[in-house]
């Protein structure tokens, strides 16, 4: 026993407070709450136009316009244009147009020019005054066919590009037009939303703190178990143990009472036989003697020396008495353990009722400042100073959404317009491409097929005259085509370089700050009622940046929403209470006096005084010296071998009898040796460290009965401080929450940037740059016209039949021709 002892003693020490050994089981994180989407109607989404394959051509547009539009915005002039619209001279506007000027004049020449030279070409062609024909064949002529028809060719598919990326461009516009007049629209209705649902995107985001105070109700309702719980569980280990070490002393002590009766018991009973069996072997030693020595007594020396050894072996006389240590625990134990051990462990098991009627008064008090933080939560929508200074803005947002309605509807009328004078031109341009491509079909064909230059060829002479439709087309419709790009250049050009270029630098709203640019019915600032120290620029900035709108706004009072958002100020009382309270675990009774004075008596028996020795001693002893049954076997044998009749049974007799004796009293004596022994064994085992067994279950008692009332507060004051920064956390995270929403969405300006954003992605990215894209794909097209011209009329001689001149030595007016069997038609 002694090595589990020193054992149990060594872990005594070396292991620490328990209550130190845990962690908070109540101060886990808190959980992630999950509060609903405030204000997810009243977001004004974000545009973007979305890439696609006419990229590459807007970026060559805006690359183009700049080239033409290099002056710097016109602040002086807008100046003027806007408070007093006579002053606004001529001369500015023209300097400031210098670019368009110049594009404006060359398509005042085209517009002139090309119909001019197309009547002249045709008067020309009327008198026959323009020849239609090469008159003479050369070598040569075949290098400049090929290389006007591969010119026109190329010429042709130039414009067949353009052609279709003007096409492409119309489209683009007709498609992005009705869906940005409708998204411009959506955008302004949407923020004026946005600024009307503010009061009730507050309320909305305050009542979601019924998320976290769910949270802590329920777990104020489970917190006193949970606590009492942990103070189980933390302690029941110290008290379990002493407990167990009680149980054990209580078996130790009814165990060595027992045996302690069985030793004294089995000595006097071994005492009594020892002196029976003395007397009988006493009687039976002479008789057997004289037998053996006996002269007519044939071969009984042998046995005579054996049955002379026949005494006792032990004397249970000379064992230590344990009569006064039996005698002072006699009527042990006088205490109920068993209702002791019960009534410990029904009082510790008790301490989560207990806990929970304890806390009772603090978890009431509790919950009622958590109706107080929900009060003060309220207040902050209460308070929200905005509801007065967004109203002139909703207005200002109502006022530009009603006007610009009508204005909205006309863009779309007028839209259907353009897109029909667009479709019609792109029209006449393909179908100027496709004279021209069908002509050079028919023209090469003829020519293939054609074996004498001057021959005529049905197909060659189509080929001619589709191109000169194509040219005739061309001087046609060439005045359309330059009014239809030039203006739409105007228009458009001016949008890109006026507004959208400014637009994307912020010019404009540096212009609409600056003092004096505008009436002053024109104020922004008032319309929109900004701070007195913001403009425009700063407050897009600002709400771009995600500001709010108190910090744009000219409140009366500062409203600081980190002041009013402030953790402790929710929460300061809520970790107060807990402090303040106070509690008294009653002191738990393991083990009462009188069980503790049979554990003193059990260990001031002197029961580790008793000589175990002397007892072993006597124990290895045989009971009779001399074998009794080995004796009588021997005797038996010598019965058999003698020859006198009387002493031969008188032999056998005698063996009878040891064997008699050996069955009936030591057989009975060694049975009670062996009961001795097992009884001795374990008094002997336990004795040596009864002392410190007794010792240390009394300590593990006291300690126990000691740290159960301390170590319950400790333990109880730790949880409670883990479970306030558990539910201040869940505050903590709410007031986050409440933090982001009213800055990044509900109360929001940022919804004023992107509403402004929004305005330049569908004028500019979307509407702006496809129809810039139209006019610059179409005047392409129209300039390369020229060329296409140039080429096809060049191109048609080469297709009709060649005249030849025959050798001869005369003037030139004396040379015959061969006349073709078909004269050529003329244009």
């Amino acid at each position: 026993m002694g090595s589990p002892l020193g054992l149990l003693l060594a872990l005594a020490v070396a292991l620490p407070d328990p209550a130190l050994l845990q962690p908070c089981s109540l101060g886990s994180p808190p959980l992630p709450l999950q509060f609903a989407d405030v204000g997810a109607d009243h977001r004004v989404p974000a545009h973007r136009r979305a890439p696609g394959s006419l990229d590459p051509l807007y970026g060559f547009v805006q690359t183009f316009l700049d080239v033409i539009q290099q002056n710097c915005f016109p602040t002086e002039l807008l100046r003027d244009a806007f408070n007093d619209p006579p002053s606004a001279r001529t001369s500015q506007i023209l300097q400031y147009q210098t670019g368009y000027i110049i594009c404006a004049t060359i398509a005042v020449l085209y517009f002139v020019t090309l119909p001019v030279i197309g009547l002249s070409l045709c008067c020309c062609r009327r008198h026959r005054r323009c020849g239609t024909r090469i008159k003479a064949y050369r070598r040569s002529l075949l290098c400049q066919r090929n290389l006007l028809v591969l010119s026109l060719l190329l010429t042709t598919l130039v414009i067949l590009g353009s052609v279709i990326c003007a096409f492409a461009a119309n489209q683009k516009v007709k498609e992005e037009m009705d869906p940005g007049v409708r998204d411009a629209l959506n955008t302004l209705q949407a923020l004026r939303h946005h600024v009307n649902g503010i009061p009730q995107g507050v309320q909305q985001a305050v009542e979601q703190f019924a998320v976290p105070k769910e949270r802590i109700l329920h777990d104020l309702s489970n917190i006193s178990w949970s606590i009492g719980s942990t103070i189980h569980l933390v302690l029941k280990g110290t008290v379990y143990s002493a407990m167990a070490a009680t149980k054990a002393r209580v078996q130790d002590l009814q165990n060595s009472c027992s045996h302690l009766r069985t030793l004294n018991s089995t000595v006097q009973s071994l005492i009594r036989h020892q002196e029976e069996l003395e007397a009988i072997l006493k009687d039976r030693k002479g008789s057997i003697v004289s037998l053996l020595e006996d002269p007519q007594c044939t071969y009984c020396i042998s046995a005579l020396g054996r049955a002379q050894n026949m005494e006792l072996g032990v004397n249970y006389w000379m064992v230590p008495s344990v009569e006064r240590v039996l005698k002072t625990l006699n009527g042990l134990p006088k205490a109920n353990f068993s209702e002791i051990i019960h009534q410990a462990n029904s009082s510790f098991n008790s301490i989560p009722e207990l806990a929970v009627l304890k806390m009772a008064e603090l978890i009431r008090d509790l919950k009622v400042e958590v109706e107080k933080v929900a009060q003060r939560v309220q207040s902050v929508a209460e308070g929200f100073p905005i509801s007065d200074h967004s109203r002139p803005m909703a207005d200002a947002l109502m006022k530009a959404e009603n006007s610009s309605r009508p204005y909205l509807k006309e863009v779309k009328r007028y839209e259907r317009y353009r897109w029909i004078a667009g479709v019609v031109t792109c029209t006449v341009v393909l179908l100027i491409v496709f004279c021209n491509i069908l002509g050079l079909s028919l023209g090469i064909y003829g020519l293939a097929v054609r074996k004498d230059p001057s021959d005529y060829e049905s197909k060659g002479e189509a080929g001619a005259k589709l191109l000169m439709t194509g040219v005739a087309f061309s001087f046609l419709f060439s005045w359309l085509l330059m009014l239809l790009v030039f203006s739409t250049f105007l228009v458009g050009g001016n949008v890109q370089t006026l507004i959208c270029k400014h637009w994307a630098s912020q010019e404009i709203y540096k212009f609409i700050d600056t003092p004096g640019n505008l009436p002053s019915s024109m104020n922004v600032t008032e319309h929109l009622g900004l701070k007195r120290n913001l403009n425009l620029t700063t407050a897009y900035q600002q709400c771009k940046n995600g500001a709010c709108f108190w910090d744009v706004l000219p409140l009366e009072k500062s409203y600081h929403l980190n002041e009013h958002l402030d953790v402790a100020k929710y929460t300061a009382e809520f970790q107060k209470r807990p402090d303040r309270f106070q509690i008294r675990f009653q002191e738990m009774v393991l083990l009462n006096p009188e069980g503790k004075k049979d554990l003193e008596t059990f260990r001031d028996s002197k029961l580790d005084q008793i000589d175990f020795g002397g007892f072993t001693a006597e124990m290895r002893k045989p009971v009779v010296k001399t074998s009794l049954v080995g004796l009588a076997v021997e005797l038996e044998g010598l019965s058999k071998v003698q020859s006198d009749r009387s002493l031969a049974e008188r032999l056998a007799e005698e063996a009878k009898n040891l064997k008699k004796i050996q069955n009936m009293t030591v057989l009975i004596m060694e049975g009670l040796v062996e009961k001795l022994k097992a009884s001795v064994q374990f008094l002997s085992a336990m004795a040596p460290g009864l002392q410190a067994l007794i010792n240390s279950t009394q300590s593990q008692i006291n300690q126990a009965e000691s740290i159960v009332p301390i170590e319950s507060e400790k333990i109880l004051k730790q949880e409670l401080s883990c479970f306030v920064k558990k539910e201040a956390g869940y505050i903590s995270q709410y007031l986050n929450w409440l933090r982001s929403v009213l800055t990044e969405d509900v109360a929001s300006c940022q919804p004023f940037s992107t509403a402004l954003d929004n305005g330049r992605v569908i004028l500019c990215d979307r509407v702006a740059d496809p129809w810039n894209a139209f006019w610059l794909s179409l005047g392409c097209c129209t300039f390369f016209l020229i060329p296409s011209i140039f080429f096809a009329i060049k191109t048609t001689k080469h297709f009709r039949p060649i005249r030849l001149r025959l050798v001869s030595t005369g003037s030139e007016e004396t040379y015959p021709f061969h006349i073709p069997r078909v004269t050529s038609l003329r244009l």
